[in-house]
């Protein structure tokens, strides 16, 4: 081929340092954010925090007082001058061995993100009556520290007590052994060099003797090894009766039929009469299936708001929650030092490094701000009535808005949480698809699970609602669902089928 010379015209777009770190620092999480300061503040000795900035607090409760609401109220979009009670137990999880199997969905509130907790935008009080159980136990005692304390009350001798350290420091956050007995001998006998069958042997009958100390404690049926004898270590513990030694036998091989709601069986193989099965299945439904989950501190669980909405006259306006900004400035003793200076190139650098980093976050919290600002505005409703009254949004309606670009807008929202009259919530849950109404409208998939939460809560647990009912309720509402998506948001809302909705 004979070589030849063209002229092309292209456009494409060069992603600077600083255009880069923009992009990083929008899909950062708060926790994230927090870290990300912390290192920049050590790597660069130009930047640093302001001396009248609050500390970060990311522990605390993702509500707002009200002199944090009226900080926020204050300060507006500026980022600095510088820059659960525990749930109820459905007898339709009885079935697995898995303990997260337990929760009962037709009461967990956390779908898509949503922490149904008092907030800065309810105006309720602060008082100690407002907090969820696990809040006013955040700075309580761990599980472990539970047992231990109970062990120092116990007059075993040397083996026995260190047995039963050892199988303390081997429970999960729920209460489980973490591992057969077995498994936990092994790793002891590693640690301590021990090689000998019978020295192996003898360490194991140690722990299984601990392991009896252990699950006399409190709370009952820890150290339980799987789900059914946590459950029979609970119903032990019982007044002696019918209904206790049905509950056992039930707990300890027939969890699956309970679960299926198969009473027949049940008689059956319990030789007991249908009365005498009912009561067994009221004492399974009052056991814990998860000792220790009283003792969880709840500083993993709490969400801190990136913004808070508020109410201003007839319509609704978002601060930033000035708790989760940095105050950050630039250092003047160093800005000052180099000025002027030759051969301060690097230095001069990271200067400019420490004034980008300021600016964007400054540009960070206003895109979030934005955002929230325009999502309020398409969903005033639900800030008015609630979930039931969301309306079909999608990313494009906010991101041909603002003048966006739609991943932006995906950025912004994901791991960003508000804080409204109804909750805590991420953005992301103001999104939602439409569905068709006979008014010739739409109806946001958000509403239509709100409105199949309601007509499951409403329900007869005689006859329960089907998945076919369902969809004819929602007909009746002027919602066109289809059976198979009435099934498909019922899964995602954890609701069991009506099969298992069922009273025994």
């Amino acid at each position: 081929m004979k070589p030849t010379l063209q002229v092309r015209l292209s456009q494409h777009l060069a992603l600077t340092p600083q255009l880069q770190q923009s992009i990083r620092l929008l899909q950062l999480s708060t926790l994230e954010l927090h870290q990300e300061v912390e290192q920049m503040l050590e790597q660069n000795p130009f930047l640093e925090p302001e001396e009248d900035a609050t500390p970060f607090d990311f522990s605390a409760p993702d509500r707002a007082s009200a002199s944090t609401r009226e900080e926020a109220d204050s300060a507006g979009s500026s980022v600095g001058e510088g820059g659960e009670e525990p749930a109820t137990l459905d007898a339709a999880e009885f079935g697995s061995t898995e303990r997260d199997d337990w929760e009962n969905g037709t009461e967990r509130d956390d779908f898509d993100g949503i922490r149904e907790t008092p907030s800065a935008g309810s105006g309720t009080a602060s008082g100690d009556e407002d907090f969820e159980p696990q809040e006013r136990n955040r700075h309580g005692p761990s599980l472990q520290d539970h047992l231990r304390q109970q062990l120092l009350g116990m007059r075993l001798n040397a083996q026995d007590a260190a047995a039963v350290h050892v199988l303390i420091e081997s429970l999960d956050d729920d209460g489980y052994l973490d591992g057969t007995l077995e498994d936990i001998a092994s790793r002891v006998a590693d640690v301590l060099g021990i090689t000998g069958d019978e020295a192996r042997e003898e360490l194991l009958d140690q722990l299984r003797c601990g392991l009896r100390w252990l699950q006399s404690m409190e709370p009952t049926g820890v150290g339980a090894a799987n789900l059914s004898e946590c459950l029979v270590l609970q119903l032990r513990q019982r007044a002696a009766s019918p209904g206790r030694a049905c509950a056992i036998t039930i707990a300890q091989g027939h969890l699956d039929l309970l679960a299926r709601r198969d009473i027949k069986k049940l008689m059956s193989l319990t030789n007991c009469d249908e009365p005498t099965v009912k009561a067994a299945q009221a004492m399974i439904v009052a056991c814990e299936p998860k000792p220790g989950r009283p003792f969880v501190h709840a500083e993993s669980l709490v969400i801190v708001p990136d913004v808070i909405v508020m109410k201003s006259g007839r319509n609704w306006k978002v601060v930033l929650n000035p708790d989760v900004m940095p105050k950050l400035k630039v250092s003047d003793l160093y800005a000052q030092a180099i000025r002027g200076q030759r051969g301060a190139g690097h230095l001069s650098a990271r200067l400019q490094e420490a004034r980008w980093f300021i600016r964007n976050i400054q540009q960070r919290f206003e895109t979030i701000q934005r955002v929230s600002q325009a999502i309020v505005e398409r969903q005033k409703a639900f800030f008015t009535h609630g979930e039931i009254a969301m309306k079909p949004l999608v990313l494009r309606e906010i991101a041909d808005e603002l003048g966006l670009h739609e991943s932006t807008i995906s950025r912004v929202t994901t791991a960003k949480y508000m804080t409204t009259p109804y909750g805590t919530f991420e953005l992301k849950y103001f999104f939602g698809s439409s569905l068709n109404t006979d008014a010739g409208g739409n109806a946001s998939s958000t509403a239509v699970r709100a409105l199949i939460k309601q007509f499951v809560a409403a329900e007869s647990t005689v006859k329960p609602l089907s998945d076919s009912q369902i969809a004819d309720m929602l007909e009746e509402q002027g919602i066109q669902v289809a059976r198979r998506t009435v099934a498909k948001y019922r899964e995602a809302l954890k609701i069991a089928p009506a099969n298992l909705r069922k009273a025994l």
